[in-house]
């Protein structure tokens, strides 16, 4: 494979963010990655807009709880609890959205790029709106400034807090679950701490809590404030004290490093530049931007072995489509059913480990939908959903399926299929623009060299008797959705 310049700006554009915009393709041949990585890192310095998608009822029932809580204890009944949830999950449904139009049309591709790796490295599934927008909010803000005020933030946040049960961590009776978590996927990573470590953590975490508003609190009255040993230190610690201790290990960098490695450059981790920029990273006391800069203007992340070597998650994939071909989707819901058939759906990671990524994303049922979504884009074709027990992971998909399916008796089928189209106004012109002086026997050629990153792919022959040749613009439409239609295409 011939490394252009092309193929290394597309390669930075993938990897540094989500795809070039279709606006953005007569640079891709000129410009340098230099001025590319310069242009995301000052586009990504302004402070992110607040996502505030939770409704009134919520926050009115909050605020009520919060005033009548400062004189008496008080508990929703079951009607109240039931709406709560209702309430909750339709706020989380747009807050995906929202900050899945932020990934797709911000100039700040670097940050949210960087908050989504953040997202999964600090996964919590919480089904209370005002904490999973704080959660966001905090990582957006800090996605690439300094990895341990991130650290501390996420870890007072009542996402976090409620997720790994730190509420219910109390002297006499230390739940273990935050100090674990924190130790073996936030920051060292197995086999760098011992189980007693966990157990003295636990103990200096207790009394960390948060109040329904999603602030936190303190409660030194359950806080253990006997001595406790950790990683060969002995003092009498809080929360703070240990997340410090942790940010004092070289493994923390180590181990951060490596995941971010594997996230951005590849699978395949090559250990000695991994130690080299965790060094660098532990020295410049985790600065993730450094640390940054540090990939994405070396030689070696642009060498062929890099290059359309990472399998594309979901929300890439639906992102890096909608940003080549711009549209308008008259149903914007139905990404969240796309997400789900893909197998991300924002805010509902499996679980405290996030997603596993590389060729997780990739099964038999996802492979096939993969292949036919851009299709289905194209064509207005409609997604059939059967509906299944979880509906957690559904985020109520299954509830409205059931609610589609009513009969003029109030009976149901909840197995039944559903079916959803993705009705999509695709604004073409951008796209065409870019190929408006190419010949046209070069017009496949070129537009494999712009979606691909692979160095082979299928045959020109193939594309062109696929596609429509009754005018140019038609061609040019037929043989960009045949390739989005193909293995090659989901690799970046």
């Amino acid at each position: 494979m011939v490394v252009t310049n092309q193929l290394k700006n597309q390669h930075l554009l993938w990897r540094a963010g989500f795809g070039p915009m279709a606006e953005d393709l007569g640079q891709l041949a000129t410009a340098s990655q230099k001025s590319y990585f310069q242009a995301l890192t000052k586009a990504s310095k302004k402070q992110p807009q607040y996502l505030d998608l939770a409704d009134n009822y919520i926050k009115g029932l909050m605020m009520g709880i919060d005033e009548i809580g400062r004189t008496q204890k008080k508990e929703l009944n079951d009607e109240e609890k039931k709406k709560l949830r209702q309430s909750s999950r339709e706020s989380i449904k747009s807050l995906n959205l929202a900050w899945l139009n932020e990934m797709i049309h911000s100039e700040a591709q670097l940050r949210e790029k960087m908050s989504l790796f953040w997202h999964g490295h600090f996964a919590s599934r919480n089904l209370n709106i005002l904490y999973q927008q704080q959660l966001l909010d905090g990582i957006r803000r800090n996605a690439l400034g300094n990895f341990g005020e991130m650290l501390k933030e996420v870890s007072k946040s009542a996402a976090m807090i409620n997720f790994l049960n730190n509420n219910q961590n109390k002297k006499d009776h230390p739940n273990e679950n935050f100090a674990r978590e924190v130790m073996e996927l936030f920051t060292m990573g197995r086999g760098n701490y011992t189980e007693n470590d966990v157990k003295e953590a636990a103990r200096a975490f207790t009394g960390w809590g948060a109040n329904v508003k999603g602030e936190f609190v303190f409660r030194k009255y359950v806080h253990d404030e006997g001595e406790k040993k950790i990683l060969g230190k002995s003092g009498q610690f809080d929360g703070d004290d240990v997340l410090n201790i942790l940010l004092e290990q070289k493994a923390t960098a180590n181990y951060v490093t490596k995941k971010i490695f594997r996230y951005f450059v590849n699978e395949q981790v090559d250990e000695e530049k991994v130690n080299w920029l965790a060094s660098r990273f532990y020295q410049s006391n985790y600065d993730i931007q450094a640390l940054m800069q540090d990939i994405f203007t070396s030689d070696w992340f642009y060498h062929e072995k890099n290059i359309g070597a990472k399998i594309k998650s979901p929300i890439e994939l639906i992102v890096g489509i909608r940003r080549m071909i711009p549209m308008q989707l008259q149903n914007e819901d139905v990404q969240l059913l796309v997400q789900r058939l893909l197998g991300q759906i924002l805010f509902y990671p499996p679980n405290v480990a996030g997603w596993p990524g590389g060729k997780n994303w990739i099964d038999s049922s996802s492979l096939m939908f993969r292949l036919r979504l851009p299709q289905l884009i194209h064509d207005d074709e409609a997604i059939n959903l059967s509906p299944k027990s979880d509906d957690d992971q559904q985020m109520g998909m299954k509830e409205d399926a059931k609610n589609m399916e009513k009969g003029n008796k109030g009976k149901m089928n909840a197995n039944k299929i559903v079916r959803q189209q993705i009705m999509a106004d695709i604004n073409w012109q951008p796209f065409l623009e870019k190929f408006a002086k190419v010949p046209k026997e070069k017009l496949t050629t070129e537009i494999s060299k712009t979606l691909l990153q692979t160095a082979s792919g299928p045959s020109k022959q193939l594309l062109e008797g696929q596609a429509d040749k009754s005018n140019r613009e038609s061609f040019i439409k037929t043989v960009t959705i045949a390739l989005m239609a193909t293995p090659e295409y989901q690799l970046c």
